[in-house]
């Protein structure tokens, strides 16, 4: 990942010039294959550099933080770039699975993808691991932290590209289950849980004595109503945004696991661009972690309301409560590191981090 931290003075106030010199541009808009941007009539700060085209999918829906924050993106890489780098935007799965999206990502018929997709990667998982954090400021330093820019580099030379920004995918996630309300870690014994394949995900529940089964994400809804898996787990927004407590009955308040959210850009693409067009992108792109994270914090309340005013019935733990959960999933975290996806180090790293976080 090139360096979160903001850009140096010099760099910032090169940025605001464009930004304000080409304020009177036309946006693309969200677009899609095929669609124009408009003619551009501010005053050109880059006359002498060439036309850039940045395509860039996910799968959630479109009025989810992460395709609001993508818009953010897109105005303003294109009104800091004067035009010259049009971002087009593919929300909702249009262009498929997110492992597929990274798969065109690198192999450069996509620019840029954003996704908790760690296949190729599978030591971020380790900021996965259950009960880490507890709080957005802890969160925000642990994906601000050197040991993730050392990950994300590590991403990076595997896939053949730059992790351009790392934010929250979409808040702390909770579980939902149609049998039983589950307010310790025994209630789940016997239960089928569905998870996106995620380790430490799996291993946690398993780590509780339920079974795990993996179903895509835009089959969730179908699965769950079908019986293919007793639970699931996903955070709130996502929750209401795909309407889980139609058949889901009975949530649970964990906040056990925050998924990160990397923004994998094609490293030949990213490099052929001018100097100060590829200084633009980090910033827009930090600017657009910022603004997604923002957007969770300031949705996820209102999900959590609107399900708590369905017919589902919604439980909160005890700290006891709580701390048997902790305590059950330590185990994960030794998994973990026989695994190979993080060392004892690193996760007294990511302890350290997480403690000293204001």
């Amino acid at each position: 990942m090139r360096a979160r931290k903001r850009l140096s003075l010099f760099l910032a106030v090169i940025l605001a010039l464009s930004l304000a010199g080409c304020a009177s541009s036309g946006s693309a808009g969200a677009g899609g294959p095929g669609s124009s941007p408009a003619p551009w009539e501010g005053e050109d700060l880059f006359p002498d550099e060439g036309q850039y085209t940045m395509e860039i999918g996910h799968i959630q829906p479109l009025d989810n933080p992460r395709h609001l924050s993508l818009l953010k993106f897109q105005a303003d890489v294109e009104a800091a770039t004067c035009g010259h780098v049009r971002v087009v935007v593919h929300g909702d799965g249009e262009l498929g699975p997110e492992e597929e999206l990274l798969q065109q990502v690198m192999a450069g018929g996509l620019q840029g993808m954003r996704g908790g997709q760690y296949y190729y990667s599978p030591r971020m998982a380790m900021f996965t691991l259950p009960f880490l954090t507890q709080t957005r400021a802890q969160v925000t330093a642990l994906l601000h932290s050197d040991l993730a820019q050392e990950i994300c580099q590590e991403a990076g030379e595997t896939t053949g590209t730059i992790v351009l920004d790392l934010c929250d995918s979409g808040g702390y996630r909770e579980l939902s289950n149609a049998q039983r309300p589950v307010r310790v870690p025994e209630d789940l014994r016997g239960l089928t849980i569905r998870t996106n394949g995620l380790s430490t995900t799996d291993m946690f529940f398993q780590a509780m004595g339920a079974e795990t089964v993996t179903i895509p994400y835009a089959s969730l809804y179908t699965a769950l109503s079908g019986g293919l898996a007793d639970g699931q787990d996903n955070p709130w927004i996502n929750a209401f945004e795909r309407k889980l407590y139609e058949v889901q009955p009975y949530f649970t308040q964990l906040d056990y696991q925050f998924h990160p959210d990397p923004f994998f850009v094609n490293a030949e693409w990213f490099n052929a661009l001018p100097q100060a067009f590829q200084d633009i992108l980090t910033q827009c792109a930090a600017d657009m972690g910022d603004y997604n994270d923002q957007l969770i914090d300031e949705n996820t309340q209102a999900a959590r309301e609107a399900i708590d005013a369905s017919d589902a019935e919604v439980y909160t733990p005890t700290p006891e409560e709580l701390e048997a959960w902790r305590e059950a999933a330590e185990p994960v975290y030794e998994q973990c590191i026989q695994q190979g996806i993080c060392t004892a180090e690193e996760v007294a790293r990511m302890r350290q981090i997480v403690a000293q976080a204001q």
